[in-house]
């Protein structure tokens, strides 16, 4: 595997892990780091999913602007270019990938943080989980998509309470809202969030990449285009083998082995 800077990644059988690996700063992430990410991805190999967590007692707590990563002498721009080139092109990367996504997070998910552990397809928290979009106390706006993900998961009135308070939102009250996957005790957590993975990875990969692209594509699409996305996706999907072997299982009444295939 690659060696990174800000990240670790290991494959265990079908999982990619990714470990957001600046546990002495909470994991708060430096564009760099998400270029690392962007390039993880990009490298998926045999990989059927792709697990991303935080080292230490933190998921992320949002962009290293303490550490000086983003700049000074303009901090406007480099704040704009570190966006719009390193941290949007990952968020993007994810929901184009073409395997599940699940984030296991542990204490904060703050700022770009946030937007990256709802960018999964399931976000599994530990009781000590909490996500926050603290942008307005500090004079600034919610980014990494967050106006746009945040409106769609819970609702306008949810999503202004956040980033209008800038206060924390507890995984539980998450579950509450229906912003995440599921909450688990702190300790039974990266089990709990490997064991998704492992399921996902286990299933008929071709079926499930165009699935969460579908459903992603679902949000800006009007009924007739998603219904005519659905029917290519379909196409595509039933001219897999792991499509056949599921109608062969489903006659003979046995549990379906897919391949990715």
């Amino acid at each position: 595997m690659p060696q990174y800077d800000h990240i670790l990644t290991e494959t265990r059988g079908d999982v990619l892990v990714v470990t957001l690996n600046r546990p002495d700063r909470l994991n708060a992430a430096p564009p760099a780091m998400f270029v690392e990410i962007r390039n993880a991805l990009a490298d998926l190999g045999s990989a059927r999913a792709v697990l991303i967590a935080g080292a230490g007692r933190a998921f992320c707590s949002g962009a290293d602007v303490g550490g000086g990563a983003l700049g000074s002498d303009d901090p406007g721009n480099a704040t704009y270019a570190a966006l719009t080139q390193s941290y949007n092109p990952t968020l993007t990367a994810i929901a184009d990938v073409g395997v599940p996504v699940v984030t296991a997070v542990r204490g904060p998910a703050a700022g770009i943080g946030c937007s990256l552990a709802l960018a999964a397809d399931f976000c599994v928290a530990s009781e000590t989980a909490y996500f926050l979009q603290a942008f307005v106390n500090i004079g600034l706006v919610p980014d990494g998509g967050a106006s746009w993900m945040l409106t769609r998961l819970i609702g306008r009135p949810r999503a202004t309470e956040m980033m209008m308070l800038g206060e924390r939102v507890p995984a539980a009250k998450a579950m509450d809202w229906g912003m995440i996957h599921k909450v688990v005790a702190d300790d039974a957590l990266d089990a709990e969030a490997f064991a998704l993975a492992e399921r996902l990875a286990a299933g008929p990969t071709v079926a499930l990449g165009l699935m969460r692209r579908q459903l992603h594509a679902a949000l800006a699409d009007d009924y007739e285009g998603a219904m005519l996305r659905e029917a290519e996706n379909q196409r595509a999907a039933r001219g897999t083998r792991d499509s056949m072997e599921g109608g062969m299982a489903f006659l003979q009444k046995r549990k379906a082995e897919f391949r990715g295939e």
